[in-house]
């Protein structure tokens, strides 16, 4: 149940609790749109290029600005809705996202739409910690809670899958401004919905947040995230590359250096210090790395290889979508018989079957096997690991800093994702030759592929040996007759 933790006149509104259900389609309503985000513009960029004649730079940053935004102020995003209340800044968030969503669909010059593209990048920072935080402050401990994660999960990786195929209809039934516009209906009728409904929850006191830390771990994340976008543009070695990548670890630990002595921290230290939160997001980060990067080039593989269109593309990547699906409901149900950790391993091992079956990949392959049946067991992998994940990473903290573990889990699986997609581009451009041949892409690709289920590896030797064992199971399994509310 919601904490009623306001005073005075907030007070009244929290007096009514709206039903459980409700709380975690809003709060998957908004997840959605924000992984939908990072992908859905894919397909329209060569679109946004004619239409605003964007340079080769200029395309990229359309990309950059709201994954740079977005990993930037995640956990300045987490902390403030611990500190002012879930709600409030899920209501902020989501106005932000809206609002940027219309300015860069109506955008007339490239300037604007990057512009507008940061300021998404903000407000799904400040919105996506809290999507998880209601979910949680909502759902009791136990496997109504690990249940509804796993839709969280579910909902947040369909978005990335949807996105490829969402943008290609959009575009070509309409036109690329609506891969930004779609966002607008959908963020009002969200907006008036979680403005009636939901309840205010906030935990610790209200105080002002950790400005100094709040300015350098923004800085650095955002440094380092500009750092990895710079390597497909400028390489790993040229200056514009090398600077932000040192300067956004050396911010980073100077970070970690003022929380140490601060009195009311961003990011207190014991929190990294509790092994279910650390090797949770140490995991995170592994498994995003590697997973985040299958959408991206399988898209690339089938369309640069097989000769397919974009949509044929989404359509035949959609078998992947509902495995993502099926292993985020399922994972709840082996959770309560196995442990957060032997499904978090289990998912994690079925990926790596996946990985390494994609990267046999051919030029004349079928599509049954070089397509529908490593996707699948790729993201059924994805969809068993990442629940579980979610699960310990949260439960390791106490209510008020349950936004800020939020935003850590969110951080560490988008950075993962960045930094992994970078050094992958990297892997088949050097394996290719630089060449776009088909036979020299497939090479490329199945190297890509078989790096990845390399990492996936050991991130599962990581979580057999770190991740806490068992840690819940029996407090879940005491409680398997709790289902979600209304």
């Amino acid at each position: 149940m919601l904490d009623a933790a306001e005073t005075g006149p907030a007070r009244t509104a929290l007096r009514r609790t709206p039903p459980t259900w409700l709380v975690v389609v809003l709060a998957c309503a908004g997840q959605f749109l924000v992984i939908l985000d990072v992908s859905v513009v894919n397909v329209a960029l060569p679109s946004m290029r004619a239409g605003l004649d964007l340079g080769p730079h200029g395309l990229q940053w359309v990309v950059n600005a709201y994954a740079i935004a977005f990993a930037g102020f995640m956990l300045l995003g987490g902390r403030a809705g611990d500190l002012y209340g879930r709600k409030r800044m899920f209501l902020v968030g989501l106005g932000l996202f809206t609002l940027a969503s219309l300015g860069g669909g109506l955008a007339q010059e490239g300037w604007q739409l990057l512009v507008a593209r940061a300021v998404q990048g903000l407000g799904a920072a400040v919105l996506s910690p809290s999507t998880l935080t209601l979910l949680t402050a909502a759902v009791p401990e136990g496997p109504a809670r690990a249940r509804a994660i796993g839709t969280w999960t579910a909902v947040g990786a369909g978005g990335g899958a949807a996105g490829g195929l969402v943008g290609g209809l959009l575009v070509d039934a309409l036109s690329w401004r609506w891969v930004l516009l779609i966002n607008v209906p959908v963020g009002v009728v969200v907006l008036a919905a979680a403005l009636l409904w939901l309840a205010e929850s906030r935990t610790g006191e209200r105080r002002r947040l950790d400005l100094p830390g709040a300015v350098l771990v923004t800085a650095g994340l955002a440094t380092l995230a500009y750092g990895i976008s710079q390597t497909e543009v400028a390489g790993w070695t040229a200056p514009g590359t090398v600077v932000p990548l040192l300067a956004g670890p050396v911010l980073i630990g100077l970070f970690f250096a003022v929380e140490v002595r601060t009195a009311a921290p961003l990011m207190p230290p014991r929190l990294l210090r509790m092994r279910s939160v650390a090797s949770a997001n140490a995991a995170m980060f592994v498994c995003g790395s590697s997973m985040f990067c299958m959408w991206f080039f399988m898209t690339l593989y089938v369309q640069n290889v097989l000769g397919y269109s974009p949509l044929e593309a989404g359509l035949a990547l959609m078998p992947s979508s509902l495995a993502v699906l099926l292993g985020s409901k399922l994972a709840p149900r082996l959770m309560r018989v196995l442990g957060e950790r032997a499904v978090a391993v289990l998912g994690t091992v079925v990926a790596v079957a996946g990985f390494g079956w994609q990267s046999t990949m051919r030029m004349d392959a079928a599509y049954l096997t070089a397509i529908m049946i490593p996707g699948v067991l790729m993201m059924l992998g994805a969809g068993l690991a990442m629940t579980p994940l979610a699960a310990v990473a949260t439960a390791g903290a106490g209510a008020g800093d349950a936004g800020l573990v939020s935003g850590l889990v969110n951080t560490s699986r988008t950075m993962g994702g960045s930094l992994g997609l970078a050094v992958m581009s990297t892997i088949a451009a050097a394996r290719s030759g630089g060449s776009g041949a088909p036979e020299a892409l497939t090479e490329g690709y199945a190297a890509v592929f078989r790096t990845a289920a390399v990492v996936l590896a050991v991130g599962a030797v990581l979580m057999w040996v770190w991740l806490p064992a068992g840690r819940r199971s029996t407090a879940m399994a005491a409680a398997g007759q709790v289902n979600l509310r209304g």
